[in-house]
């Protein structure tokens, strides 16, 4: 069975952008064999969210205000094109993937 890889995807207003990050970002992740459970917020939910410990990884279009012990990666190469490698990259990781 695939592991889970719980991911938060965060835009300033945690709909449209976040929600274009997330697809892209979990199409990444479930093609390295992992299942992706992903949930998209505005910054002010993910600083109260993110501290509870249920997600794996962050990937944001909008900076997310505090200091948190997980992977938080700048996606918006996800939305641009522009360094969309890179940001896979991070993802694979932070994610402690070979």
């Amino acid at each position: 069975m695939a592991k889970v890889i719980n991911l938060l995807a965060v835009c300033g207003s945690g709909t449209v952008s976040s929600t274009m990050v997330a697809e892209k970002a979990s199409a990444y992740i479930e093609s390295l064999g992992y299942t992706v459970n992903s949930q998209e917020l505005n910054p002010q939910q993910a600083s109260e969210r993110i501290p509870e410990g249920q997600f794996d990884i962050v990937v944001y279009t909008s900076p997310i205000p505090g200091n948190f012990d997980v992977p938080i990666i700048n996606g918006t190469g996800l939305l641009t094109g522009i360094g969309e490698e890179e940001v896979y990259s991070q993802i694979k990781k932070a994610l402690k993937i070979e």
